[in-house]
């Protein structure tokens, strides 16, 4: 019936306007016209928007150009086939195409100048820490093409093989020694030639240091003289004990994740890099990742991807834009506003870091790095270093190191020291004032564990950051006992001929009271965040990825970076975290994974000894 009423009024009209042929007429074409002139301006803007993001497609956008996203982008583009966008936050590395003419980056000496500089650096702080005096912490982080590997003290340790066998227990099935071994030797081109557990030939160069300082040399020999080991290679069959440590400098120049990966990647027609661009959204499809939102010069614009976004923003950028895209903690997240796209409560949680803290004696010589720091020298210096990258301009000074047990029992070193023959004040921010040395130390598997949350949904704020330092009783225990044993190889014949007074802690601090009260005042970060998206199984609610590096509860999104760590390894982070993209780069690329099975490894004749 209803049916039949709309014909007859269609009648009727059309009956209407047979009799009133002028205005309504003319009137009714126009509107048709109108309405196929909307529907034709309706298929033009979707046709437009469609090759717009045609135009802004790519198979992979990768967010982060720091360590892992400089090998994602150099692996991923092997493929000629496979399209990949890199987005990086900061600037380039170079200026007007000249690593000499940013020579703060490239110059191995001048390390500390970026640590102090924000343009380069995230320059992220925590929150006070109560177990610390309420001290805020400094964490600088790079922001700039290598990211951190451009900032860091180009130390390259790789932690110790049951770092990643404790990795799979933790539910990183397929990342134990056997199958990370490979990808730390892919990555490398040792100067000392390839062996069992060393590289030759891969983009990652790595050397020893040249200065045979006699400092380093007395150190080396004051820790025998103690009663450990001397271990001819920390990264192979033995990481406990001292010796001399690998450094990524390359003919005088920092080896960063850029130089080795992303620079000769970068003449790839399908590879486009760009800096000075925050990525603030990844944008989904219901749960599927189709791309994300990004800033450059001022303008908001999105980038798209046919296969996968992959986060590698490091340990405080991937949580945070997985929070501020929606994905994290629901309640957390509904606080601040936020569309929840997948409750992932593990998000931002489980951050753990290395503390250390500088143990100093002064110097009865006059062979430290102290007149090296005077402007004539340090012009001197930085002339020989641009004219020919040699000299005291050429290394980091980081080139002797030690790893040790803390107590009987201890499967494996849970105390690192690096030795540097110069005195170094708040980060390198205040200049060295006297001849003197000092050791670099610290508990390498602490338990207390932090976090990190948004602060707002503006993702130029920096998160709150939580490491929850010193919270418990081990910890605390372990720092006592890296001053006491740092003391003792102090102590020690080889160091009669230099050493002068204790300057840090001093002599007058010598009770377990004194020592934990020197600790809460002068111990500070060794810039090794991790473990924010944990690795692990899908039965395991503190997860964040699988160990496909896939994000759980989502689609085609992937992390990759030291944010994915189960747990922190014995050592520093640069190492691990290019060989965690190493190994991804082949789950990505869908290929075998590599392994090498019963690879040697040294284990202490007791643990009933310390040493």
């Amino acid at each position: 019936m209803s049916y039949l009423m709309k014909g007859v009024k269609c009648c009727g009209l059309v009956n209407r306007m047979h009799k009133i042929p002028g205005t309504l007429f003319k009137a009714h074409i126009a509107k048709n016209i109108f309405s196929i002139n909307e529907r034709q301006f309706r298929i033009s803007h979707k046709s437009s928007q469609l090759s717009s993001e045609k135009e802004n497609s790519y198979n992979y956008v990768i967010v982060g150009a720091g360590s892992a996203g400089c090998v994602l982008a150099n692996r991923l583009t092997e493929d000629p086939l496979s399209t990949v966008l890199l987005l990086e936050a900061g600037p380039k590395d170079t200026l007007l195409g000249s690593k000499r003419l940013l020579w703060k980056i490239h110059m191995p000496a001048a390390l500390t100048y970026n640590l102090c500089d924000d343009k380069y650096n995230w320059y992220y702080h925590t929150t006070s820490q109560k177990h610390m005096d309420n001290r805020i912490m400094y964490w600088p982080r790079g922001r700039v093409w290598g990211g951190s590997s451009s900032l860091n003290a180009m130390v390259y340790i790789r932690g110790h093989a049951e770092d990643y066998n404790r990795w799979s227990k933790e539910g990183a099935v397929g990342w134990d020694y056997e199958h990370c071994l490979p990808y730390f030797k892919k990555a490398q081109t040792h100067e000392l030639g390839p062996d069992q557990y060393r590289g030759g030939n891969g983009p990652l160069y790595v050397s020893r240091g040249k200065t045979n300082h006699p400092l380093h040399r007395a150190f080396l020999e004051a820790a025998q003289q103690a009663g450990y080991p001397f271990t001819d290679d920390m990264n192979g069959y033995q990481q406990e004990g001292f010796g001399w440590m690998d450094m990524t400098i390359r003919q005088g120049q920092r080896w960063s994740a850029a130089s080795a990966y992303l620079r000769p990647a970068m003449s790839r027609p399908n590879l486009s890099v760009a800096e000075k661009t925050l990525v603030t959204k990844i944008l989904f499809q219901g749960t599927k990742s189709i791309g994300v939102e990004y800033v450059k010069n001022g303008q908001r614009k999105k980038a798209f991807a046919s296969k996968e976004v992959i986060l590698s923003g490091g340990a405080i950028n991937s949580p945070q834009l997985l929070m501020l895209s929606g994905i994290g903690n629901a309640d957390d997240l509904k606080k601040l506003g936020i569309p929840v796209v997948c409750h992932l409560p593990g998000v931002g949680q489980n951050l753990q870091d290395h503390l250390e803290v500088y143990v100093q004696q002064k110097c009865t010589k006059p062979i430290t790095l102290y007149n090296a720091q005077k402007p004539v020298n340090m012009v001197r210096i930085g002339l020989e270093w641009l004219w020919q990258f040699t000299g005291e301009g050429a290394t980091a000074h980081l080139e002797s190191g030690g790893f040790i047990r803390s107590e009987p029992g201890v499967p494996h070193p849970d105390i690192q020291f690096h030795f540097l023959p110069s005195q170094v004040i708040d980060h390198g921010r205040v200049a060295s004032t006297m001849e003197a040395y000092q050791v670099h130390v610290g508990p390498i598997r602490s338990t207390s564990v932090g976090w990190l949350k948004l602060k707002s949904t503006d993702p130029t704020d920096h998160p709150i950051i939580e490491p929850n330092y010193l919270s418990t009783e081990r910890d605390i225990w372990e720092f006592r006992q890296c001053v006491k044993l740092t003391r003792e190889i102090f102590a020690q014949k080889a160091f009669e001929n230099f050493r002068g007074p204790e300057i840090q802690p001093g002599n007058h601090i010598q009770s377990d009271k004194e020592i934990d009260a020197f600790i809460r005042q002068k111990a500070d970060s060794a810039y090794h965040p991790s473990c924010t998206c944990k690795m692990g199984q899908l039965s395991d609610s503190t997860a964040v990825v699988d160990p496909q590096t896939k994000v759980i509860g989502v689609e085609n999104l992937r992390v990759v970076d030291a944010s994915i760590m189960p747990s922190v390894v014995s050592g520093n982070l640069n190492a691990p975290t290019i060989m965690i993209a190493e190994k991804a780069a082949d789950i990505i690329r869908g290929l075998p994974s590599l392994q090498e099975k019963n690879v040697p490894v040294y284990k202490p004749k007791t643990l009933e000894t310390q040493r």
